[in-house]
């Protein structure tokens, strides 16, 4: 089954509305944003959330040490690295790590060759932003990838084409945050539709 990761969580009503609808993964997103949390708010989040949920914490161009003292304090499950990292860095983080990589042509799809981690986020590419433009990629730049199982697909999904997304790119896990979204805020009803186009995108290829 496609896993669901809802990010860009922030308050104690986003921990209510996953722990209703049960994404796979939710994250926290710890670089600059309007989403930006601190690791103290984090802490007293999760202690609500649901333990069948893997916390996400998301991290730009962090100090490593930084990093695994703020996935230490907030017991998180993977550290997502959505910087310039390099190839090299994750082998410094205790826990788990996903690497993003933003896509914007056939060479920038090659460089998760270099990475020898957990999972890959594929996410748009923005010269003046990491993440978060809520814009989607040409997803059949990535449709050959040799990697199927350890893909993370973001960048600009919502429940209208999440569907197509998942078919052209059968990744292991789809990650959304502004397409959940109203004004800036967690939607229920996007978020409920979400996760059922997902799950049912899943029955409908295992039925075909």
């Amino acid at each position: 089954m496609v896993k669901v990761k809802i990010c860009g969580l922030t308050t104690e009503r986003d921990i209510q509305l996953v722990n209703k609808y049960c994404p796979d993964y939710v994250g926290f997103v710890f670089a600059k944003s309007r989403r930006q949390v601190t690791p103290l708010l984090v802490k007293e989040l999760t202690r609500k959330l649901s333990p069948t949920i893997y916390k996400v914490g998301v991290f730009v161009n962090e100090k490593a040490e930084t990093v695994n003292e703020i996935s230490k304090m907030c017991d998180l499950d993977i550290v997502q690295l959505h910087g310039d990292e390099t190839p090299y860095y994750h082998k410094r983080i205790h826990t788990p790590a996903w690497k993003a990589i933003r896509i914007h042509n056939t060479d920038s799809v090659k460089t998760y060759q270099d990475y020898e981690v957990e999972r890959f986020v594929l996410d748009t590419y923005n010269k003046n932003h990491y993440g978060g433009t809520g814009v989607a990629f040409d997803w059949h730049l990535a449709a050959d990838m040799q990697c199927k199982g350890k893909i993370i697909l973001a960048g600009g999904l919502n429940a209208e084409n999440v569907a197509d997304a998942i078919d052209i790119i059968n990744p292991y896990c789809v990650d959304v945050s502004s397409g959940v979204e109203t004004n800036g805020i967690k939607d229920e009803d996007k978020i409920k539709r979400f996760i059922q186009v997902v799950r049912r995108s899943f029955e409908s290829t295992i039925n075909s």
